[in-house]
């Protein structure tokens, strides 16, 4: 795919979200000016929380996933059953693989390969905050990823849907399971509120809200008007809590600025590791493109809206956690683009019609 063909595929991302790691980079610098010349400003914010939780900062946060969750189309996934293959990869990647390799790669770097250059308090905060990502898999970016690689957009809503329903059940535990064992206790009751707040709410508001609209207006003017301007939200949302965020965390990136790459190398060998494998799997399945870019875009990318959300409300807005997944923020935008290029490339790899069963 030439940088042209590109080009002009990226003209289905909106302005902000083509220029997205733009953005997240100069939140880094205005947060980090906040907190070092108005340190008022987050010793304010602090104040304004409930069970560990920023209430400035949740409201920030459905903004994020609220148009994610409005996209959702449940009754589409009657037709799942139609290419099953392409569900299988997305499924076993997200749920049997990732979380476990993106433990493994995180541990491997932050204790050992790293260990000199930070404190085991640190690689403990880390390694959660990359479990929290590995855990989660791509809820809206992906549309985008599937639109550059010209995806099967209807099967892409049915992976995306299937996803989100075990993300309800299967987050909290697998997140659990490994955050002990990276000897980090996490009591029950504050996984299913996070869960609750930053999954299950927005979720029945996308839901209630995308029935009454398109039973009122109608689903054309729906997904034409409503979720184009809602859609806004999500990046004005993420950038507004990435500012946040970073005015308490101007401390730790002024005394170790280099720990941003440090979090960095093991999130982007991670992102194309479950690339490999799930790209390649569809491969040797014979899956048609349209479906098995989409597959391995699902796997690869994060939901980061929700780990970021989960890190603060489990480690707080300072912690190294919520740090590591900031840094996902960062790096995956730029490498998920780099990913679009190379499947494009590579179409030739994959039957165009109809062969997946």
């Amino acid at each position: 795919m030439t940088d042209e063909s590109l080009n002009e595929s990226g003209k289905g991302i909106g302005f902000f979200e083509k220029y997205l790691t733009v953005w997240v980079a100069l939140c880094i610098v205005v947060g980090v000016a906040i907190g070092q010349w108005l340190p008022a400003v987050p010793d304010t914010l602090s104040r304004f929380e409930y069970a560990q939780v920023s209430i400035p900062v949740a409201v920030l946060i459905w903004l994020m996933i609220y148009p994610m969750m409005a996209q959702i189309d449940f009754s589409s996934i009657v037709n799942a059953g139609k290419k099953p293959k392409g569900l299988v990869i997305t499924l076993v990647v997200n749920w049997i693989v990732k979380p476990f390799t993106m433990f493994f790669f995180a541990w491997l770097f932050f204790r050992v390969i790293f260990s000199p250059f930070i404190t085991n308090d640190l690689a403990t905060q880390y390694i959660a905050g990359a479990v929290l990502l590995g855990a989660a898999p791509c809820t809206a970016m992906v549309f985008v990823w599937s639109y550059l690689t010209k995806g099967d957009a209807g099967y892409t809503l049915v992976q995306v849907s299937i996803n989100d329903i075990i993300l309800i059940f299967a987050y909290g535990p697998i997140v659990m399971f490994l955050l002990r064992v990276n000897h980090v206790i996490v009591p029950l009751d504050t996984i299913l509120l996070s869960v609750f707040l930053f999954i299950i709410i927005p979720l029945a508001a996308g839901w209630l809200s995308r029935m009454f609209l398109i039973k009122r207006k109608g689903l054309e003017w729906f997904e034409a008007v409503y979720l184009k301007k809602v859609g806004k939200f999500t990046i004005i949302g993420l950038l507004l809590t990435l500012v946040i965020i970073f005015s308490f965390q101007g401390d730790v990136i002024i005394s170790n600025p280099f720990h941003i790459g440090l979090i960095a190398v093991p999130l982007i060998i991670q992102t194309l590791f479950i690339f490999v494998i799930a790209y390649f799997w569809a491969r040797k399945w014979r899956l048609e493109h349209s479906v098995a870019a989409p597959a391995a875009m699902i796997g690869t990318s994060n939901f980061f809206e929700l780990a970021v959300a989960v890190a603060i409300a489990l480690f707080g807005l300072n912690s190294g956690a919520a740090l590591a997944t900031v840094v996902g923020v960062l790096v995956e935008v730029p490498l998920m683009l780099y990913l679009v290029r190379i499947a494009n490339r590579t179409r030739h790899w994959f039957p165009e019609s109809s062969l997946a069963k």
